[in-house]
């Protein structure tokens, strides 16, 4: 049967096309090849995602790569990954990442639409990758601030677009932010070998354009956009998603829904604009309780979540404006503000349905730390545009085949429960 065929089987016949029979394996010994994911299985899946790299040898080092990830302890370099497949080979693992000119988009559509039949995600989620660096030839690297550590770090950072549902996230797509220092300088962009038609971009707008991308030609159907612009202005990128015609789910800074105006978001009614004590009150009087899966933990939570409308700022004189939705989220049983706010274009009455999409930023973030980062998504050593951006979409790979395997273990584990002990199909959790 056709590897494609045969992520479209129900999860427990996944799991006995790739995994050999016999008790449940840790994660880890399901990663490694040799004790959990089959050769043949893996062979299947690689031939079908790399079929667009043109030369049969480039496939082959592929291949070579992707396992080397899947087994090798540690960091994944490419002596680590050479010594792995018998040594001897470091130069040409080398050659395939950084010197080949393969294209990664192709192999990229490909996962993708695996992961669509065989994963059904409910959103494509944007997500910040900052790589601390100690030195500054690697492509993009700058001292710049990281909202997620709170501090200036020599960094290079990146957005990735990833798959999600309740069970799994995967990556699909990819870019690298690049200041605009390095598309300035003719040395830096030879040294770099920064494609002539790449320019700097900051990376909210890195996210829109692979949100544009994957919508316009990748064939996968669309879901919602799901993304943390923090203290980023939020009115280019919700028009630019509403010109894209794309369902979204964009979290702002928990204070700028106070001063509307200067967000680029208007409230609708007067009554909603006398400041942040009456917005509040708007968005209590309008708050019900929502159910959702904090994907940290594995349990089900429930906050109390309130909606009102607005339009993005200038559109009240358009009546073909769009009306959107600012969301506020009590995390805490005692506190008196919402400690979140998302703006939607998602209908008022999908209020719980636009919450739980949001929450699935947190499945992104667990499957980054257990699974993406193990697998060396952070890895990567070389100095060149194509060489990380080949690195990333070989660890998608292989975070792939990861997660997809780990997800249908435990669907046949659930399946094979006896009636009555309070597991769910989908999640293995208690129902």
């Amino acid at each position: 049967m056709p590897f494609e065929r045969r992520l479209l089987a129900p999860h427990a016949e996944f799991t006995r096309i790739l995994y050999r029979e016999g008790p449940v394996m840790t994660l880890d010994r399901q990663r490694g090849m040799p004790g959990g994911a089959s050769h043949t299985a893996v062979t299947d899946f690689l031939s079908a995602t790399l079929k667009s790299i043109p030369r049969s040898d480039q496939r082959r080092w592929g291949e070579v790569y992707v396992r080397g990830l899947l087994e090798v302890d540690g960091k994944k370099t490419m002596r680590a990954l050479a010594h792995r497949a018998g040594g001897g080979i470091e130069q040409s693992l080398y050659q395939f990442i950084s010197k080949s000119p393969w294209e990664s988009r192709p192999v990229r559509q490909e996962l993708a639409r695996l992961v669509q039949r065989a994963a059904a995600p409910r959103a494509w989620v944007v997500h910040a990758l900052d790589v601390a660096k100690a030195g500054d030839h690697s492509v993009g690297v700058q001292r710049q601030f990281v909202p997620s550590a709170g501090r200036v770090l020599n960094c290079q950072r990146s957005i990735g677009v990833w798959l999600a549902s309740d069970e799994l996230a995967c990556p699909v797509d990819w870019r690298l932010s690049l200041p605009d220092a390095w598309v300035r300088e003719p040395l830096a962009r030879k040294r770099a070998s920064i494609p002539d038609g790449v320019r700097a971009c900051p990376p909210e707008q890195c996210a829109v354009g692979s949100v544009a991308a994957i919508a316009d030609g990748w064939g996968l159907p669309g879901r919602p956009v799901v993304m943390d612009l923090g203290e980023t202005d939020p009115y280019p990128v919700c028009a630019q998603l509403v010109d894209l015609q794309v369902p979204f789910v964009v979290r702002v800074d928990p204070w700028r829904p106070f001063t509307a105006m200067d967000m680029g978001l208007a409230p609708l009614t007067r009554a909603d604009a006398q400041g942040p004590d009456s917005l509040v009150a708007a968005l209590s009087r309008r708050s019900v309780p929502v159910e959702w899966l904090d994907h940290r933990t594995d349990e089900v939570r429930a906050n109390q979540v309130g909606s009102v409308p607005v339009r993005l700022r200038g559109s009240q004189e358009r009546p073909e404006a769009p009306r959107l939705s600012l969301l506020g989220a009590w995390t805490g049983a005692k506190e008196r503000q919402p400690g979140e706010f998302w703006v939607t274009n998602l209908p008022p009455s999908q209020l719980g349905t636009a919450y739980r999409t949001a929450m699935l930023t947190r499945r992104v973030e667990r499957d980054l730390a257990e699974v993406a980062d193990p697998l060396g998504l952070r890895d990567f050593e070389g100095r060149s545009y194509r060489g990380w951006h080949h690195h990333m979409t070989m660890v998608s790979l292989a975070h792939a085949l990861t997660v997809l395997g780990r997800t249908s273990r435990a669907g046949e584990r659930a399946a094979a429960a006896p009636v009555g002990i309070g597991l769910s199909r989908t999640t293995g959790l208690a129902a």
